[in-house]
C-alpha cells in the first residue's frame, strides 16, 4: 500500500463560523457539529477568525479509492504508529483517509511504515 507525502505545513482550528475559509484552498477540511466549527487546513491559509489552532502538523495520504467495505487499513497504520508513540489526527473523506502527525515525528513515522511494509511516494 502507498502512502503519499504531503508537503505541507498544517494546523488545526477552531473558527467561529466558516464566512472566512478558503475552501478553494489546495486541502481544507471542515467539520462542524453540535459543539464546535473545526478546520484543518495549510498553516498558510488559516482564516482571521479562529479560536483556536494548533500548529506543526504535517500529513500523507493513504493511496487509493477505498471501498467502505474494507477494514482495517486505517487502525493498522494507527497500530503501528502508536506502538512507536506517535500521535496521530486522522481526517477522512469519501475516497481515503489522511494522517497527521506533528512535524517533529513526521520523517520518523514514514521510516516506520516503510520498514514496515508501506511504500512511501512523493
Amino acid at each position: 500500500m502507498e502512502i503519499k507525502k504531503i508537503e505541507h505545513d498544517f494546523s488545526v482550528c477552531k473558527v467561529i463560523d466558516y464566512s472566512l475559509v478558503n475552501f478553494n484552498a489546495e486541502y481544507c477540511f471542515a467539520e462542524k457539529t453540535d459543539e464546535e466549527n473545526s478546520l484543518v487546513c495549510i498553516t498558510n491559509d488559516v482564516p482571521p477568525n479562529v479560536v483556536q489552532r494548533e500548529d506543526g502538523w504535517k500529513g500523507f495520504r493513504i493511496q487509493g479509492i477505498f471501498d467502505f467495505s474494507l477494514i482495517g487499513i486505517l487502525s493498522r497504520i494507527a497500530e503501528i504508529l502508536a506502538k512507536n508513540s506517535i500521535a496521530i489526527f486522522v481526517i477522512s473523506t469519501y475516497n481515503t483517509d489522511y494522517v497527521l502527525v506533528k512535524k517533529k515525528n513526521y520523517q520518523k513515522a514514514l521510516d516506520i511504515l516503510e520498514h514496515s511494509g508501506y511504500e512511501i511516494v512523493e
